[in-house]
Protein backbone atom coordinates (compact mmCIF):
# COMPACT_ATOMS: atom_id res chain seq x y z
CA UNK A 1 0.00 0.00 0.00
CA UNK A 2 1.46 3.30 -1.24
CA UNK A 3 1.70 5.88 1.90
CA UNK A 4 2.63 8.99 1.99
CA UNK A 5 2.80 11.91 4.42
CA UNK A 6 2.26 15.84 4.74
CA UNK A 7 4.08 17.49 8.37
CA UNK A 8 3.93 20.66 8.78
CA UNK A 9 4.63 22.19 11.98
CA UNK A 10 1.90 24.66 13.06
CA UNK A 11 4.01 27.61 13.70
CA UNK A 12 2.49 29.91 11.31
CA UNK A 13 0.16 29.90 8.07
CA UNK A 14 1.20 26.96 5.07
CA UNK A 15 2.22 28.82 1.92
CA UNK A 16 3.01 27.83 -1.99
CA UNK A 17 6.53 26.01 -0.64
CA UNK A 18 4.58 24.30 1.47
CA UNK A 19 1.79 23.84 -0.81
CA UNK A 20 4.21 22.21 -3.24
CA UNK A 21 5.14 19.13 -0.90
CA UNK A 22 1.72 18.30 0.25
CA UNK A 23 0.21 18.08 -3.09
CA UNK A 24 3.08 16.47 -4.29
CA UNK A 25 2.63 13.37 -1.36
CA UNK A 26 -0.55 13.69 -1.86
CA UNK A 27 -1.30 12.91 -5.85
CA UNK A 28 1.25 10.21 -5.32
CA UNK A 29 -1.27 8.17 -2.83
CA UNK A 30 -3.93 9.51 -4.76
CA UNK A 31 -3.05 7.96 -8.13
CA UNK A 32 -2.15 4.88 -6.34
CA UNK A 33 -5.07 4.42 -4.33
CA UNK A 34 -3.13 4.93 -1.15
CA UNK A 35 -3.30 6.71 2.04
CA UNK A 36 -1.99 10.31 2.38
CA UNK A 37 -1.28 11.45 6.08
CA UNK A 38 -1.86 14.44 7.54
CA UNK A 39 1.02 14.67 10.78
CA UNK A 40 1.46 17.46 12.82
CA UNK A 41 4.81 18.09 13.56
CA UNK A 42 3.70 20.09 16.98
CA UNK A 43 6.65 18.59 19.26
CA UNK A 44 7.79 22.78 20.12
CA UNK A 45 5.13 23.22 22.64
CA UNK A 46 6.29 27.09 22.52
CA UNK A 47 5.91 27.65 18.90
CA UNK A 48 2.86 25.32 17.90
CA UNK A 49 -0.25 27.28 17.99
CA UNK A 50 -4.31 25.51 17.68
CA UNK A 51 -4.60 28.40 15.43
CA UNK A 52 -2.23 27.38 12.92
CA UNK A 53 -3.32 23.82 13.48
CA UNK A 54 -7.02 25.43 12.46
CA UNK A 55 -5.40 27.09 9.69
CA UNK A 56 -3.77 24.13 8.11
CA UNK A 57 -6.76 22.14 8.12
CA UNK A 58 -9.08 25.19 6.35
CA UNK A 59 -6.40 25.40 3.73
CA UNK A 60 -6.07 21.85 2.91
CA UNK A 61 -9.64 21.58 2.78
CA UNK A 62 -10.48 24.37 0.59
CA UNK A 63 -8.28 23.06 -1.98
CA UNK A 64 -9.51 19.50 -1.96
CA UNK A 65 -6.67 17.96 -0.57
CA UNK A 66 -8.64 15.62 2.47
CA UNK A 67 -6.05 13.34 4.46
CA UNK A 68 -6.81 9.58 5.15
CA UNK A 69 -5.62 9.92 8.35
CA UNK A 70 -4.19 12.76 10.84
CA UNK A 71 -1.41 12.20 13.79
CA UNK A 72 -0.25 14.64 16.22
CA UNK A 73 3.21 14.43 16.97
CA UNK A 74 3.06 15.80 20.23
CA UNK A 75 0.58 12.85 21.10
CA UNK A 76 3.48 10.26 19.70
CA UNK A 77 6.40 11.29 22.80
CA UNK A 78 6.02 8.05 24.30
CA UNK A 79 7.29 6.10 20.85
CA UNK A 80 10.42 8.37 20.29
CA UNK A 81 11.63 7.87 23.85
CA UNK A 82 11.35 4.27 23.15
CA UNK A 83 13.26 4.78 19.65
CA UNK A 84 15.47 6.66 21.44
CA UNK A 85 16.19 3.78 24.15
CA UNK A 86 16.80 1.45 21.62
CA UNK A 87 19.10 3.71 20.11
CA UNK A 88 21.12 3.87 23.03
CA UNK A 89 21.34 0.00 23.44
CA UNK A 90 22.15 -0.32 20.19
CA UNK A 91 25.32 2.19 20.91
CA UNK A 92 24.18 4.66 18.40
CA UNK A 93 23.07 7.18 20.45
CA UNK A 94 25.18 9.74 22.74
CA UNK A 95 25.14 12.68 25.07
CA UNK A 96 27.04 15.63 24.40
CA UNK A 97 27.82 18.91 26.48
CA UNK A 98 28.88 21.42 24.19
CA UNK A 99 27.70 25.16 24.42
CA UNK A 100 26.31 26.87 20.78
CA UNK A 101 29.29 29.06 21.31
CA UNK A 102 32.11 26.09 21.43
CA UNK A 103 30.62 24.46 18.82
CA UNK A 104 30.91 27.55 16.66
CA UNK A 105 34.65 27.76 17.93
CA UNK A 106 35.07 24.41 16.63
CA UNK A 107 33.78 24.58 13.54
CA UNK A 108 35.68 27.97 12.77
CA UNK A 109 39.07 26.08 14.13
CA UNK A 110 37.95 23.32 11.59
CA UNK A 111 37.22 25.51 8.18
CA UNK A 112 40.58 27.44 8.94
CA UNK A 113 42.32 24.13 8.65
CA UNK A 114 40.71 23.76 5.90
CA UNK A 115 38.97 20.64 7.37
CA UNK A 116 35.09 19.96 6.66
CA UNK A 117 33.04 21.45 9.79
CA UNK A 118 31.68 18.23 11.22
CA UNK A 119 31.25 17.22 14.68
CA UNK A 120 34.86 15.92 16.38
CA UNK A 121 32.87 13.42 18.46
CA UNK A 122 34.73 14.27 21.88
CA UNK A 123 31.87 13.63 23.86
CA UNK A 124 32.37 10.10 23.26
CA UNK A 125 35.48 9.81 25.21
CA UNK A 126 33.94 11.02 28.49
CA UNK A 127 33.76 8.76 31.18
CA UNK A 128 30.78 8.02 33.42
CA UNK A 129 32.48 10.56 36.02
CA UNK A 130 32.82 13.40 33.59
CA UNK A 131 29.25 13.02 31.74
CA UNK A 132 28.11 13.47 35.16
CA UNK A 133 30.42 16.05 36.58
CA UNK A 134 29.03 18.24 33.13
CA UNK A 135 25.05 17.42 34.53
CA UNK A 136 26.22 18.54 37.56
CA UNK A 137 27.73 21.88 36.20
CA UNK A 138 25.57 22.34 32.63
CA UNK A 139 22.51 20.41 33.09
CA UNK A 140 21.16 17.75 30.56
CA UNK A 141 23.55 17.13 27.39
CA UNK A 142 22.01 17.09 23.92
CA UNK A 143 21.75 13.67 22.30
CA UNK A 144 23.21 12.57 18.79
CA UNK A 145 22.56 9.94 16.54
CA UNK A 146 26.29 7.83 16.03
CA UNK A 147 26.56 7.36 12.03
CA UNK A 148 28.24 4.76 10.55
CA UNK A 149 30.90 6.92 8.28
CA UNK A 150 30.35 5.07 4.98
CA UNK A 151 28.39 6.21 1.86
CA UNK A 152 25.04 6.62 1.85
CA UNK A 153 23.18 5.92 -1.61
CA UNK A 154 20.00 6.06 -2.75
CA UNK A 155 17.68 6.70 -6.11
CA UNK A 156 16.10 9.63 -5.66
CA UNK A 157 12.77 10.45 -7.57
CA UNK A 158 14.09 13.65 -8.68
CA UNK A 159 17.82 14.28 -8.00
CA UNK A 160 18.64 10.36 -9.82
CA UNK A 161 21.41 8.81 -7.50
CA UNK A 162 22.77 10.19 -4.66
CA UNK A 163 25.82 9.25 -2.90
CA UNK A 164 27.08 10.82 0.35
CA UNK A 165 29.77 10.25 2.94
CA UNK A 166 28.18 10.26 6.19
CA UNK A 167 32.11 11.36 7.48
CA UNK A 168 31.26 14.66 6.14
CA UNK A 169 28.20 15.22 8.28
CA UNK A 170 27.98 15.67 11.69
CA UNK A 171 26.26 13.38 13.70
CA UNK A 172 22.76 14.68 13.73
CA UNK A 173 21.56 16.06 17.46
CA UNK A 174 17.82 14.28 18.35
CA UNK A 175 17.12 15.85 21.22
CA UNK A 176 17.96 19.14 22.76
CA UNK A 177 18.91 19.50 26.32
CA UNK A 178 16.24 20.37 27.32
CA UNK A 179 14.42 16.83 26.41
CA UNK A 180 12.51 18.51 22.97
CA UNK A 181 12.82 15.99 20.32
CA UNK A 182 13.68 17.27 16.90
CA UNK A 183 12.38 16.87 13.81
CA UNK A 184 14.65 14.66 12.25
CA UNK A 185 14.00 11.88 15.07
CA UNK A 186 10.06 12.38 15.25
CA UNK A 187 10.23 12.27 11.35
CA UNK A 188 11.86 8.90 11.41
CA UNK A 189 10.10 7.29 14.05
CA UNK A 190 6.58 8.21 12.92
CA UNK A 191 7.67 7.09 8.81
CA UNK A 192 8.37 3.72 10.12
CA UNK A 193 5.62 2.75 12.30
CA UNK A 194 3.64 4.71 9.93
CA UNK A 195 4.51 2.88 7.42
CA UNK A 196 5.26 5.52 4.83
CA UNK A 197 6.39 4.47 1.27
CA UNK A 198 7.01 7.61 -0.25
CA UNK A 199 8.58 10.70 0.83
CA UNK A 200 8.63 14.01 -1.15
CA UNK A 201 10.05 17.16 0.13
CA UNK A 202 12.42 20.22 -0.94
CA UNK A 203 16.33 19.51 -2.05
CA UNK A 204 17.06 21.52 0.90
CA UNK A 205 16.25 18.04 2.83
CA UNK A 206 19.17 16.33 1.05
CA UNK A 207 21.38 15.66 3.59
CA UNK A 208 19.09 14.89 6.59
CA UNK A 209 18.02 12.46 4.12
CA UNK A 210 21.43 10.82 4.32
CA UNK A 211 21.15 10.65 8.07
CA UNK A 212 17.80 9.08 7.98
CA UNK A 213 18.15 6.59 6.06
CA UNK A 214 20.69 4.77 8.62
CA UNK A 215 18.56 5.49 11.61
CA UNK A 216 15.61 4.40 10.03
CA UNK A 217 17.89 0.82 9.18
CA UNK A 218 18.88 1.41 12.90
CA UNK A 219 15.51 1.39 13.84
CA UNK A 220 14.68 -1.95 11.51
CA UNK A 221 12.95 -0.24 9.07
CA UNK A 222 12.18 0.11 5.42
CA UNK A 223 13.42 3.16 3.85
CA UNK A 224 10.99 4.86 1.59
CA UNK A 225 11.51 5.95 -1.82
CA UNK A 226 12.43 9.72 -1.39
CA UNK A 227 12.71 12.65 -3.93
CA UNK A 228 13.86 15.88 -3.28
CA UNK A 229 11.75 18.36 -5.49
CA UNK A 230 13.50 21.72 -6.52
CA UNK A 231 12.74 25.16 -4.29
CA UNK A 232 10.75 27.52 -5.61
CA UNK A 233 12.50 31.41 -6.26
CA UNK A 234 10.73 34.57 -7.08
CA UNK A 235 10.02 35.30 -11.23
CA UNK A 236 12.98 36.57 -11.11
CA UNK A 237 15.23 33.95 -9.55
CA UNK A 238 14.89 36.27 -6.33
CA UNK A 239 14.65 34.00 -3.10
CA UNK A 240 11.27 33.60 -1.89
CA UNK A 241 12.57 33.39 1.57
CA UNK A 242 11.61 36.62 2.95
CA UNK A 243 8.02 36.88 0.67
CA UNK A 244 6.74 33.48 1.61
CA UNK A 245 4.69 35.12 4.69
CA UNK A 246 2.66 36.93 1.78
CA UNK A 247 2.23 33.64 -0.46
CA UNK A 248 0.21 31.96 2.15
CA UNK A 249 -2.60 30.18 0.57
CA UNK A 250 -5.20 31.97 3.04
CA UNK A 251 -3.69 35.05 1.17
CA UNK A 252 -4.16 33.89 -2.67
CA UNK A 253 -7.67 32.70 -1.36
CA UNK A 254 -8.99 36.17 -0.14
CA UNK A 255 -7.18 37.51 -3.52
CA UNK A 256 -9.63 34.90 -5.43
CA UNK A 257 -7.48 32.52 -6.63
CA UNK A 258 -9.35 29.78 -7.72
CA UNK A 259 -8.80 25.67 -5.86
CA UNK A 260 -8.19 24.35 -9.24
CA UNK A 261 -5.99 26.79 -10.60
CA UNK A 262 -3.72 27.10 -7.88
CA UNK A 263 -3.59 23.01 -7.93
CA UNK A 264 -3.26 22.79 -11.79
CA UNK A 265 -0.24 25.41 -11.53
CA UNK A 266 1.54 23.39 -9.12
CA UNK A 267 1.50 19.98 -9.79
CA UNK A 268 3.67 20.91 -13.37
CA UNK A 269 5.50 23.94 -12.29
CA UNK A 270 8.74 23.15 -12.65
CA UNK A 271 7.86 19.96 -14.57
CA UNK A 272 8.92 18.87 -18.48
CA UNK A 273 5.23 18.65 -18.91
CA UNK A 274 2.86 22.17 -20.10
CA UNK A 275 0.53 23.58 -17.09
CA UNK A 276 -2.68 23.18 -18.32
CA UNK A 277 -5.95 23.39 -16.26
CA UNK A 278 -7.64 20.40 -15.01
CA UNK A 279 -11.16 20.14 -14.06
CA UNK A 280 -10.56 17.52 -11.00
CA UNK A 281 -8.06 16.69 -8.44
CA UNK A 282 -8.33 12.90 -10.16
CA UNK A 283 -7.66 14.22 -13.42
CA UNK A 284 -4.42 16.27 -12.15
CA UNK A 285 -3.43 12.81 -10.19
CA UNK A 286 -3.28 11.08 -13.29
CA UNK A 287 -1.35 13.06 -15.20
CA UNK A 288 1.08 13.22 -12.28
CA UNK A 289 4.87 11.82 -12.38
CA UNK A 290 7.40 12.88 -9.85
CA UNK A 291 10.38 12.20 -12.06
CA UNK A 292 8.84 14.72 -14.67
CA UNK A 293 10.33 17.42 -12.18
CA UNK A 294 13.84 18.70 -13.22
CA UNK A 295 16.42 19.80 -10.61
CA UNK A 296 16.62 23.32 -11.12
CA UNK A 297 15.17 26.39 -8.95
CA UNK A 298 11.70 26.76 -10.19
CA UNK A 299 10.28 30.27 -10.42
CA UNK A 300 6.72 31.07 -9.46
CA UNK A 301 4.72 34.15 -10.10
CA UNK A 302 2.06 34.59 -8.29
CA UNK A 303 0.25 36.59 -11.34
CA UNK A 304 0.19 33.23 -13.30
CA UNK A 305 -2.50 31.81 -11.51
CA UNK A 306 -4.47 34.80 -12.51
CA UNK A 307 -5.00 33.68 -16.21
CA UNK A 308 -5.74 30.20 -14.85
CA UNK A 309 -8.19 31.47 -12.12
CA UNK A 310 -10.08 33.52 -14.79
CA UNK A 311 -10.49 30.74 -17.44
CA UNK A 312 -11.51 28.31 -15.05
CA UNK A 313 -14.60 30.66 -13.81
CA UNK A 314 -15.31 31.40 -17.83
CA UNK A 315 -15.90 27.70 -18.22
CA UNK A 316 -18.40 27.39 -15.30
CA UNK A 317 -22.30 27.31 -15.17
CA UNK A 318 -23.92 29.68 -13.14
CA UNK A 319 -24.71 27.09 -10.47
CA UNK A 320 -20.53 27.72 -9.53
CA UNK A 321 -20.93 31.35 -8.31
CA UNK A 322 -24.72 31.83 -7.58
CA UNK A 323 -24.09 32.90 -4.30
CA UNK A 324 -22.04 35.79 -5.41
CA UNK A 325 -24.28 36.52 -8.35
CA UNK A 326 -26.74 36.43 -5.68
CA UNK A 327 -25.45 38.50 -3.25
CA UNK A 328 -25.10 40.96 -6.19
CA UNK A 329 -28.55 41.38 -6.03
CA UNK A 330 -28.72 40.57 -9.85
CA UNK A 331 -32.33 40.35 -11.41
CA UNK A 332 -31.79 37.92 -14.61
CA UNK A 333 -29.17 36.08 -12.99
CA UNK A 334 -28.71 33.65 -16.55
CA UNK A 335 -28.46 36.70 -18.51
CA UNK A 336 -25.73 38.59 -16.21
CA UNK A 337 -23.55 35.57 -16.37
CA UNK A 338 -23.75 34.66 -19.66
CA UNK A 339 -22.26 38.46 -20.68
CA UNK A 340 -20.04 38.45 -17.65
CA UNK A 341 -18.45 35.14 -17.13
CA UNK A 342 -15.88 35.34 -19.94
CA UNK A 343 -15.10 38.35 -18.74
CA UNK A 344 -14.27 38.12 -14.94
CA UNK A 345 -10.76 37.27 -13.40
CA UNK A 346 -11.89 36.08 -9.75
CA UNK A 347 -15.48 36.07 -8.43
CA UNK A 348 -14.53 39.77 -6.88
CA UNK A 349 -15.21 41.12 -10.19
CA UNK A 350 -18.88 39.66 -10.11
CA UNK A 351 -20.03 42.31 -7.99
CA UNK A 352 -18.53 45.31 -9.69
CA UNK A 353 -20.19 44.38 -12.97
CA UNK A 354 -23.27 43.82 -10.80
CA UNK A 355 -22.75 47.36 -10.59
CA UNK A 356 -21.54 48.44 -13.24
CA UNK A 357 -24.72 47.27 -14.81
CA UNK A 358 -27.59 48.95 -11.71
CA UNK A 359 -25.63 51.80 -11.37
CA UNK A 360 -24.02 52.89 -14.64
CA UNK A 361 -20.12 53.73 -14.80
CA UNK A 362 -17.90 56.57 -15.23
CA UNK A 363 -17.79 57.62 -18.43
CA UNK A 364 -14.33 57.69 -19.85
CA UNK A 365 -14.21 59.79 -22.96
CA UNK A 366 -10.87 61.35 -24.72
CA UNK A 367 -10.34 65.09 -25.52
CA UNK A 368 -10.59 63.96 -29.23
CA UNK A 369 -13.78 62.36 -28.89
CA UNK A 370 -15.77 64.64 -26.65
CA UNK A 371 -17.98 66.13 -29.84
CA UNK A 372 -18.52 62.72 -31.10
CA UNK A 373 -19.55 61.59 -27.99
CA UNK A 374 -21.86 63.70 -27.25
CA UNK A 375 -23.35 63.52 -30.86
CA UNK A 376 -23.49 59.65 -30.38
CA UNK A 377 -25.03 60.06 -27.48
CA UNK A 378 -27.94 62.53 -28.76
CA UNK A 379 -28.86 59.54 -31.02
CA UNK A 380 -29.15 56.82 -29.04
CA UNK A 381 -33.05 56.42 -28.45
CA UNK A 382 -34.06 55.56 -24.64
CA UNK A 383 -34.65 51.94 -23.14
CA UNK A 384 -35.19 49.09 -22.68
CA UNK A 385 -32.41 47.66 -25.21
CA UNK A 386 -32.52 44.91 -27.22
CA UNK A 387 -29.70 42.14 -28.99
CA UNK A 388 -30.38 44.96 -32.10
CA UNK A 389 -30.14 47.84 -30.32
CA UNK A 390 -25.90 48.41 -30.17
CA UNK A 391 -26.01 47.45 -33.92
CA UNK A 392 -28.96 49.94 -34.85
CA UNK A 393 -27.22 52.51 -32.85
CA UNK A 394 -24.04 52.74 -33.73
CA UNK A 395 -25.20 52.35 -37.69
CA UNK A 396 -27.25 55.77 -36.92
CA UNK A 397 -23.66 56.88 -35.33
CA UNK A 398 -21.72 56.56 -38.26
CA UNK A 399 -24.04 57.48 -40.70
CA UNK A 400 -24.46 60.95 -38.81
CA UNK A 401 -20.56 61.23 -38.09
CA UNK A 402 -18.39 59.38 -41.19
CA UNK A 403 -16.85 57.06 -38.49
CA UNK A 404 -16.19 53.94 -38.17
CA UNK A 405 -14.16 50.38 -36.87
CA UNK A 406 -12.18 50.77 -33.90
CA UNK A 407 -12.57 55.28 -34.13
CA UNK A 408 -16.26 54.64 -33.77
CA UNK A 409 -16.67 51.33 -31.66
CA UNK A 410 -14.01 52.23 -29.27
CA UNK A 411 -15.34 55.61 -27.68
CA UNK A 412 -18.73 54.62 -27.36
CA UNK A 413 -17.67 51.55 -25.54
CA UNK A 414 -15.62 53.84 -22.95
CA UNK A 415 -18.27 55.83 -22.31
CA UNK A 416 -20.98 53.75 -21.86
CA UNK A 417 -18.63 51.25 -19.71
CA UNK A 418 -15.63 53.13 -18.57
CA UNK A 419 -13.20 49.91 -20.03
CA UNK A 420 -11.40 49.82 -23.15
CA UNK A 421 -12.56 46.32 -23.34
CA UNK A 422 -15.45 43.53 -22.21
CA UNK A 423 -18.32 41.56 -23.68
CA UNK A 424 -19.61 42.09 -27.08
CA UNK A 425 -21.79 45.53 -26.59
CA UNK A 426 -24.72 44.30 -28.36
CA UNK A 427 -24.97 41.72 -24.85
CA UNK A 428 -24.06 44.78 -22.63
CA UNK A 429 -26.24 47.54 -23.97
CA UNK A 430 -29.40 45.59 -22.63
CA UNK A 431 -28.31 45.43 -18.82
CA UNK A 432 -27.25 48.58 -18.72
CA UNK A 433 -29.87 50.18 -16.51
CA UNK A 434 -28.34 53.81 -16.06
CA UNK A 435 -25.87 55.47 -18.51
CA UNK A 436 -23.95 58.57 -16.99
CA UNK A 437 -22.63 59.76 -20.73
CA UNK A 438 -26.27 61.06 -21.02
CA UNK A 439 -25.19 64.11 -18.58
Amino acid sequence: MTTTRFAPSPTGYIHVGNLRTALMNYLIAKKAGGTFILRIDDTDPERSKQEYVDAIHQDLEWLGLTWDRMEFQSKRLDRYHAAADQLRDLGRFYECFETPTELDLKRKKQLNMGKPPVYDRSALALSDEAKAEMRAERGDGHWRFKLDQERINWVDGVLGDISIDAASVSDPVLIRGDGQFLYTLASVVDDVEMGVTHVVRGSDHVTNTATQIQMIQALGGTVPKFAHHSLLTGPQGESLSKRLGTLSLRDLREAGVEPLALLSHMARLGANQPIELRDSLDEIAEGFDVDQFGTAPTKFDAQDLYPLTARYLGAQPLAAVADEVSSAGVADADAFWAVIRENITTRKDIAAWADLFANGADPVIDDEDQAFVAEAMALLPEGPFDGDSWGNWTKAVKEATGRKGRGLFMPLRKALTGMSHGPDMSAVLPMLQVIKARG
